[in-house]
């Protein structure tokens, strides 16, 4: 009976915690590592984030997602994309001239440069780019329960402009930066943006 006790005394408190581990990272927040240049100068290749699974996704919000299923180039489950959430469920988008307009306004982007806005941008809106998107073909605008992201390196993102949108399901959580991984420009920029 003694050695059972001893045993229970170092596995419960194990299971225990492998149960608050488990229930954290399913419920609360979890990690991302960035995979490429698209969100620069903001987020770096390889650099670490915070998801936050229960935050509320705003415009300008930086959100991590499973791209299989969206992006015919996402071939493998799991495929995790950063990107920034620029129209919600109901929203028009365009772009003119580097200028990104939501509903007819223009949306700030003092978070990237003028050259980051127009290089390999071009002027569009959601039904010209939808008619050679795989689905939402003829969309004018984004559908209920979904999203249309865009990366901050505007020229090399491949992003809703080429695949559609994110449907929240897909969506993991809203990314933080760690505050000790980068300046405090950046951390504005991806932790304090949205509205």
């Amino acid at each position: 009976m003694k050695v059972i006790r001893e045993i229970a005394s170092w596995v419960v408190p194990i299971l225990v915690g492998l149960a608050i581990a488990f229930i954290v990272e399913k419920f609360v927040f979890t990690m991302a590592r960035v995979d490429g240049p698209s969100m620069e100068p903001n987020l770096i290749n390889n650099e670490r984030l915070i998801v936050w699974k229960q935050a509320k996704i705003k415009h300008l919000s930086v959100i991590v997602f499973d791209a299989h299923g969206e992006d015919p180039t996402a071939t493998k489950p799991k495929t995790d994309y950063v990107k920034r959430v620029i129209g919600l469920p109901g929203d028009t988008v365009s772009s003119k001239d580097g200028n990104i307009y939501v509903n007819g306004k223009v949306v700030p982007q003092n978070f990237i440069s003028m050259n980051e806005r127009t290089a390999g941008t071009g002027n569009w809106d959601i039904k010209s780019l939808s008619k050679s998107w795989p689905k939402n073909t003829h969309a004018t605008k984004v559908p209920k329960g979904e999203y249309f992201v865009l990366g901050d390196h505007r020229s090399v993102s491949n992003d809703g402009r080429y695949w559609g949108f994110v449907p929240k399901k897909k969506i993991i959580g809203v990314a933080k930066t760690y505050f000790w991984e980068t300046n405090k420009t950046k951390r504005t920029n991806v932790n304090r943006l949205g509205y």
